[in-house]
């Protein structure tokens, strides 16, 4: 059995629709959400980009997926190779460029930036774009990255510490 990707029912014959642009294997009931993908066009386009719905690589899931008892992984997106911010970035870099003795008039002047920007973001006012944060990086030997994801999904991984409800703990979905 697979599951919806949709509503997260168990369905024994998933069918592939297009929500959105984007393909997701659904129930019968959420088939009405989309527009039907016929297999064989999927199939053949598949080869144009690395997705799970090529031919070759469906045999392959499904087989180890009956033998897992049925759990799917999740289809892997953009954000899985973007790093986060940390949240304290403002102190991060406050505390560099104290450490270097450079004014925020100076690092903006090193950086090629405007001294109101730096002003802004130790301010944790705005966040850096790319290239501001490499610079920043390179300059002031610091990273403003989060160190890990997995410590991410730990803080989503269960429960609630202060003993509420979650939304989860009051729904009841319709069958």
């Amino acid at each position: 059995m697979v599951q919806c990707e949709m509503c997260g029912a168990e369905t024994a014959s998933p069918k592939t629709i297009k929500v959105e642009g984007a393909e997701l294997d659904v129930c019968d009931n959420c088939a009405d959400f989309g527009t039907e993908v016929k297999t064989q066009q999927s199939s053949s386009t598949s080869t144009k980009y690395s997705t799970s719905s090529s031919s070759g690589n469906s045999n392959t899931s499904t087989g180890s997926s009956g033998s897992s008892g049925g759990s799917r992984s999740r289809r892997k997106d953009m954000f899985d190779d973007m790093e986060e911010i940390a949240q304290d970035y403002d102190d991060r870099i406050r505390n560099a460029r104290e450490s270097t003795g450079l004014s925020q008039e100076d690092l903006a002047k090193d950086l090629n930036e405007k001294a109101s920007l730096i002003r802004k973001l130790e301010h944790g006012d705005i966040l850096p774009s790319d290239s501001v944060q490499k610079k920043l990086e390179k300059k002031l030997d610091i990273s403003l990255t989060v160190g890990s994801a997995g410590a991410d999904d730990e803080e989503w991984s269960g429960g609630s510490s202060t003993g509420s409800y979650t939304l989860g703990d009051v729904v009841k979905r319709k069958d």
